[in-house]
């Protein structure tokens, strides 16, 4: 039971009881929580800042060691990006020098993306937004280049393999192998006007004649397909044609027996047949031609193949006397 509180009345000089009503006492009671509330708040707060629990330290501890793991990501990216920039100079180079294509321009190569902003959930925050944007830009921009730079290198992957396709079908050695040939041939007919050996007129010979022992293998100047093989009684003779691609035929004349058949793959050095004296043809010998995009040319420029500088000017003087042809 409560204290019990008396005032005195000057009206009735008596001393009476105060009744206190109930709102009053809520009054008071939720006065006094308040304040105590308050306090207890504030308390906390200052215990809260001053005086961490053990799992607040714990997250602050982490905290830091994410920064400082943090900056060492931020720093490779930095070293990767650098590493990225050299493979591409260097992939332009290779495009440049070997393949003759322009590389990847440099303001797509350093451009960013634009549209909708992507980060705009991210930058709400106050105190990591900027952050956290600014990692994300570097990593997308290192994603996208590295896209790039992939399809760039399967570019020059499949441009090298057609060049090493292209560089092994043009026809590039001599039909006749160097070690069948004398070195000092003595009668060589080349491509011009020479004198036929049966007409006795000045006729364009659109070729070389290769003199060999009837029997020598003739071998094929690059990898292609058999286009052409026939069997004649007049002008070249038993021959060949092979289609190499990239616009390049040859044609081998006059043979006395042919190796292989239509439409069958053949690999440069390949033996195709051997030396004959079929045809018009007056001493066993193997009459070769070049046909690029449909017209004959010189085959002198495609017989580099096992000589010296010395004795490929040789060669090509030789080939360039006006002497008679043996076809």
């Amino acid at each position: 039971m409560g204290k019990e509180k008396f005032v005195y009345n000057t009206h009735t000089l008596r001393y009476e009881k105060v009744e206190v009503t109930f709102r009053e006492r809520f009054l008071k009671i939720f006065g006094f929580a308040s304040v105590v509330f308050v306090s207890a708040v504030l308390f906390t707060l200052l215990v809260w800042k001053f005086f961490p629990s053990p799992q607040e330290e714990a997250l602050i501890r982490e905290i830091d060691q994410m920064k400082t793991e943090y900056m060492k990501v931020t720093d490779d990216f930095t070293v990767m990006s650098k590493v990225l920039e050299n493979i591409q100079e260097r992939d332009a180079s290779v495009h440049r020098m070997m393949f003759g294509m322009d590389p990847i321009d440099a303001s797509v190569w350093n451009g960013g993306v634009g549209g909708h902003n992507k980060y705009s959930d991210i930058i709400m925050h106050k105190r990591s937004g900027e952050v956290l944007v600014s990692t994300m830009e570097k990593v997308d921009k290192l994603k996208r280049q590295l896209k790039m730079q992939s399809e760039s290198l399967d570019t020059i992957i499949t441009l090298a393999k057609n060049r090493e396709t292209m560089l092994a079908s043009i026809p590039s050695i001599k039909p006749v192998r160097s070690d069948k040939l004398a070195r000092n041939v003595q009668f060589l007919s080349g491509f011009g006007y020479r004198i036929h050996p049966i007409l006795k007129v000045r006729k364009l010979h659109t070729g070389i004649d290769f003199t060999a022992p009837r029997g020598t293998p003739i071998q094929a100047t690059g990898d292609g397909v058999v286009e052409r093989v026939e069997y004649k009684g007049s002008g070249y003779g038993h021959s060949v044609v092979i289609n190499h691609g990239y616009g390049f035929k040859t044609l081998y004349g006059h043979m006395h027996r042919i190796d292989v058949r239509e439409g069958q793959k053949v690999k440069r050095g390949q033996t195709i047949g051997v030396v004959g004296n079929t045809g018009t043809s007056t001493a066993p010998h193997c009459h070769y031609e070049i046909i690029l995009k449909g017209q004959k040319i010189n085959p002198i420029h495609y017989c580099m193949d096992g000589l010296t500088p010395k004795e490929y000017q040789e060669l090509v003087e030789m080939a360039a006397t006006a002497n008679q042809s043996m076809d």
